[in-house]
């Protein structure tokens, strides 16, 4: 059983507070109440970041001692929302918002995951008609460790995850998210996900 703060209480946060109940974690899920998010990061050993991605760098900046020694797991993406209200560019081109995060929070360990999918595939990838592929990047390989143990939890098989290296591979997966708004013009809001196929 692992300590698990998540920061962010909309679908995905819901979403991912359930399920990792659900495993036997003990999960606290702060909402935007002020002292909050601080009260919920200190008693943590993990942390999940699902609040909406314009504005985490600088929510979680603001947590900078509650989250010294602790894994944030970044499930984020940093968008300019179009007319219609979904993603039409990337906030911190050229870079990434868990790039970002772990330049202001040296002294955390953040893992970039489960951000290249539909919310709902996080918690039910066993769902698709295809195995899908959830990535990983972050610079502590002990920490990167703890967060597969969270996705195999997650109903993640082992093969279904690949490492991508250093932390600045986030801005790779972060990209993925340009795919989103078109998929669901395309074919409606059905859950779906990046996958590598071999």
């Amino acid at each position: 059983m692992t300590t698990i703060a998540v920061l962010g209480n909309g679908r995905v946060g819901g979403n991912l507070a359930t399920a990792l109940t659900r495993a036997g974690h003990q999960v606290t899920v702060a909402d935007s109440a002020p002292g909050a998010a601080a009260a919920a990061a200190r008693g943590a050993r993990l942390v999940v970041n699902a609040t909406p991605g314009a504005g985490s760098l600088d929510r979680l900046t603001a947590l900078r001692e509650e989250l010294h020694g602790k894994i944030l797991v970044d499930v984020s993406n940093a968008t300019t929302d179009g007319p219609d209200g979904l993603p039409a560019d990337l906030l911190y081109p050229g870079t990434s918002l868990a790039e970002q995060l772990q330049e202001a929070l040296p002294g955390t360990h953040v893992v970039k995951t489960l951000n290249t999918m539909l919310f709902p595939v996080m918690t039910s990838p066993a769902t698709l008609s295809q195995p899908p592929t959830v990535f990983l990047s972050g610079e502590d390989p002990q920490a990167k460790q703890a967060v597969r143990e969270l996705l195999t939890d997650l109903g993640w098989q082992r093969e279904w995850m690949a490492d991508l290296g250093g932390i600045r591979t986030a801005r790779a997966a972060e990209a993925a998210i340009l795919f989103v708004p078109h998929v669901i013009r395309a074919s409606g809001f059905t859950p779906f996900a990046i996958s590598i196929a071999r």
